[in-house]
């Protein structure tokens, strides 16, 4: 039966003859690209923690905390058993109220999904710090899936010097290519074909990626073409900086993507050579 710890002490006590630690935050609501990151930690280590923790500091004032789905019972079933599951109270880490000390996510996180989400970064790297110091683990686990976010929390993790090795997985997908995500759950029947749209654009911006202004053209014809999605961005940005290419810029990129399919906000990305 899966071992599920609510509080600092017991994890910390039980982590004591532990051996080796892989870890994967999470915020429940598991899927199958979650379950892709737990059998990538087993093979990293002795020992798979897996925190379930819907974390406030990352909600804006706009977005619905409440809405988010919270379904441990459900999650514990998905999961194999031998994995230790961190599922704190709110008040467990945040005895004291919304955290006055923060991490903040500079300039790069204020971009993209930062501008849309005002303040997100800064929440997601002050709990991911905080669940870092927690379990200690020897490697933690993300998902490509969430670009900004991977490059935001290993360039904290070096500025840190947080002893940790960041190991990410390839981003998980349906048959039909739609990237897995928690959010899909929200999708209509229409508005999930409509949401193939993000993948196959990023698809054509790699097929035309002789140049910036190609694979940009391509993506947003693929996106311009598609009813019902509603597109917040798309660019090409240099996977070391996470800033935009220039129009001459050749070498490796990541193709970026956000849009709203219905009242469902989606985001993917993918990787390859420009120029």
């Amino acid at each position: 039966m899966t071992e599920v710890f609510e509080t600092i002490a017991s994890l910390r006590l039980r982590l004591e003859t532990a051996g080796s630690v892989a870890f994967v935050p999470t915020m429940g609501a598991l899927h199958d690209g979650h379950l892709a990151l737990v059998r990538r930690a087993a093979e990293l280590a002795d020992t798979v923690v897996v925190s379930i923790f819907v974390n406030p500091l990352q909600f804006g004032e706009a977005e619905d905390l409440d809405r988010y789905p919270r379904e441990l019972d459900a999650d514990l079933e998905l999961l194999p058993d031998d994995v230790l599951v961190f599922a704190p109270p709110v008040d467990e880490l945040y005895p004291d109220g919304e955290s006055g000390t923060r991490v903040t996510a500079g300039a790069v996180g204020s971009t993209f999904e930062g501008t849309s989400r005002p303040g997100h970064f800064d929440g997601m790297l002050t709990v991911v710090a905080k669940l870092l110091h927690i379990v200690r683990p020897e490697v933690v686990v993300f998902g490509q899936k969430d670009a900004q976010q991977v490059f935001l929390v290993r360039r904290m993790v070096r500025d840190l010097n947080v002893p940790v090795v960041v190991d990410v997985v390839e981003t998980v997908r349906d048959a039909d290519g739609l990237a897995l995500s928690s959010r899909n759950r929200f999708l209509g029947t229409q508005e999930r074909v409509a949401a193939l749209a993000l993948s196959r654009a990023l698809a054509a911006a790699e097929a035309s990626a002789g140049s910036r202004k190609d694979a940009l053209l391509a993506s947003h014809t693929l996106l311009n073409d598609e009813s019902g999605v509603e597109v917040d961005y798309v660019e090409l940005v240099d996977p070391e900086t996470f800033l935009p290419v220039g129009d001459r810029y050749s070498g490796p990129v990541t193709a970026i993507v956000a849009a709203r399919v219905g009242t469902t906000r989606l985001i993917d990305n993918r990787r390859f050579q420009l120029g």
